[in-house]
């Protein structure tokens, strides 16, 4: 089975049961990675590029391990070692590429819409790893995941997402995300980092995180995005930590079953507290662990394979 599109650009572009469809994908490739030979030859020949103008950790060591597992041919390329310090446009980098065939091309890239651009001026598929502050597609489907194997479900479901929601592209694939498949989705941050008109997206906003969690299955909380923000957007990181830092305190007033989620990389003491992020409700490992499996669904529904 493959999806009838070429790109996974955006959680808004994909339908309720396309998301399904690579939730349970992902869930059958689990084993794969518990495996003493973790690899099945399903995409043996094909050839996968990471191209990354940002930074990465998490994202780009999945999807290489992704396509690694699968046996596909994983190139990795950043911008610190390519001729983009010599001022080569993405244009003309993605016509280079194209030129060496490859099967697929993930992007991350600073600049939103560039995943879409990309897709507009090559054949083969593209994936969006992260762009500026619009989407990160693979990310909110491995929160899916996360959560839908803890609880069983996503439909009726509380999610609360907390922090700098106007910067952070992973709170708007996740609010589509979970509100595609029935969830309530709140939010909360301070007012200088939140986006204008959110609330049309279908979310309940909030300035207070104790208002926006209470009750609450999952809890997301998210990174300041300083390298995207102007200054002045809050006086100090103690007292933004003090007003929105995910403690225990705060976290008595979700339920009793809540989840912790978080996209990472972690600023201890100012999004999250430590007790917290390593607590018995977090599940932010188990996020990562979901990551590989995602990415390989995403390959395998967009290049197809066999299943051996």
């Amino acid at each position: 089975m493959r999806l009838k599109r070429k790109d996974i650009l955006a959680i808004e572009e994909l339908t309720k049961d396309e998301i399904e469809l690579i939730l349970s994908t992902a869930e059958s490739f689990k084993e794969v990675s518990e495996r003493e030979i973790k690899k099945v030859p399903t995409l043996r020949g094909r050839t996968i590029i990471n191209l990354f103008y940002e930074p990465s950790t998490r994202t780009r060591t999945s999807f290489e391990i992704a396509a690694k597992r699968m046996s596909a041919d994983a190139i990795n390329i950043s911008t610190s070692s390519s001729s983009v310090v010599k001022g080569e446009t993405l244009k003309d980098t993605a016509r280079n590429l194209e030129a060496m065939n490859p099967d697929c091309i993930v992007l991350r890239h600073p600049s939103s819409g560039a995943p879409e651009m990309l897709a507009r001026l090559v054949r083969c598929s593209v994936i969006n790893a992260g762009d500026g502050s619009h989407e990160h597609p693979s990310q909110a489907l491995l929160d899916l995941l996360t959560v839908k194997e803890r609880f069983g479900r996503i439909a009726g479901l509380k999610i609360a997402i907390a922090g700098d929601i106007a910067h952070s592209r992973v709170a708007r694939s996740n609010i589509h995300g979970f509100a595609k498949l029935g969830a309530e989705v709140s939010i909360a941050g301070p007012p200088t980092m939140m986006p204008s008109e959110i609330e049309k997206m279908g979310c309940k906003m909030f300035y207070k995180v104790e208002d926006a969690i209470r009750d609450a299955h999952v809890i997301m909380v998210l990174r300041i995005q300083l390298e995207r923000q102007k200054t002045g957007l809050f006086p100090t990181a103690r007292e933004y930590s003090k007003l929105f830092a995910l403690d225990s305190k705060k976290l008595e007033h979700a339920a009793k079953d809540v989840v912790i989620l978080h996209p990472g990389p972690i600023n201890r003491g100012i999004e999250i507290s430590s007790d917290v992020a390593d607590g018995k409700y977090s599940l932010i490992l188990e996020q990562v662990k979901n990551g590989v499996a995602v990415r390989m669904a995403l390959f395998y529904l967009l290049m197809g394979g066999s299943r051996e």
